[in-house]
């Protein structure tokens, strides 16, 4: 099994490099026992971070995480979000309030924006940072923000994380908002480090992985994962998809491997919008 790799927030809390996503998890009745086995597995191979939203499955998923992690709870590191048409002072705090009775926990460690509406940030951010105050949730972050939206942000608030869209074929992150979070000690978290699945049949993908004898996704996971100061959170909604995942914590890149994913998949060479699904 890999040893543990972690990621450390600005606060000095470290979580697994490797969470899971949740995003279309607890929407089919006919599935919740195999997607809870999916996120118990997960939680087994030291995968205790869950990323969900009140957003998904308008608050579906986010019961299925916590009837998920019930019993395991001090174990586990939540992550939700609040929607941005909920984000001002008093709806912040309901929203937070909702989800965590769907959780069924008296905290959420990390709660985000979920991305930038039409809400005032400083109004959103004093109320995430009094939610903090008040013990409902651990810190704060935001997501789908680019470097010109925490720009923004009231001066001296410092998200723990962004969370954005970002995989081999999502790369504009890259060019300016990787270094505006590195030079503040703020790590990315990536969602979609699959491109939910579409990066399945590329050749390039396809060589790598036969080189290490992994998979394609496993290598394209791999990837994301090269980065010290990325967190990825992959869905899985199977207990042997997320074997798979985790098996690409033991996968190293090589130079020569590297260099023929930036062929098929170049970096940015100028500033690109932020992309979101």
């Amino acid at each position: 099994m890999a040893a543990a790799r972690t990621v450390t927030f600005p606060n000095g809390v470290s979580v697994p490099a490797l969470g899971q996503g949740t995003w279309r998890m607890g929407d089919d009745p006919s599935r919740r026992a195999e997607e809870l086995a999916s996120l118990r597995r997960g939680l087994d191979l030291g995968m205790t971070l869950i990323d969900t939203a009140e957003m998904y499955g308008s608050g579906a998923s986010e019961e299925l995480v916590g009837e998920a992690v019930r019993g395991h709870r001090d174990e586990v590191f939540l992550v939700s979000k609040v929607l941005p048409s909920n984000a001002d002072a008093r709806g912040t705090v309901d929203a937070c309030h909702a989800s965590l009775r769907r959780l069924g926990t008296d905290r959420i460690d990390l709660y985000l924006l979920h991305w930038r509406g039409g809400v005032p940030l400083a109004e959103t951010v004093e109320a995430l940072e009094g939610l903090v105050s008040r013990g409902s949730i651990g810190a704060w972050g935001v997501s789908n923000l680019d470097v010109d939206d925490l720009a923004d942000l009231p001066r001296d608030a410092l998200p723990q994380t962004d969370q954005v869209l970002y995989n081999l074929t999502r790369r504009g992150p890259e060019y300016d908002l990787f270094p505006w979070c590195r030079e503040r000690s703020v790590p990315v978290m990536a969602y979609s480090p699959l491109e939910q699945g579409r990066l399945l049949g590329h050749q390039a993908l396809e060589a790598v992985a036969s080189e290490h004898g992994s998979t394609p996704l496993q290598v394209a996971l791999a990837w994301v994962l090269r980065h010290d100061d990325v967190i990825a959170i992959p869905k899985a909604s199977t207990a042997a998809h997320v074997e798979q995942n985790h098996a690409a914590l033991d996968l190293r890149l090589t130079d020569e491997d590297l260099k023929a994913l930036d062929a098929a998949f170049p970096a940015p060479v100028g500033k690109e919008p932020l992309e979101i699904l």
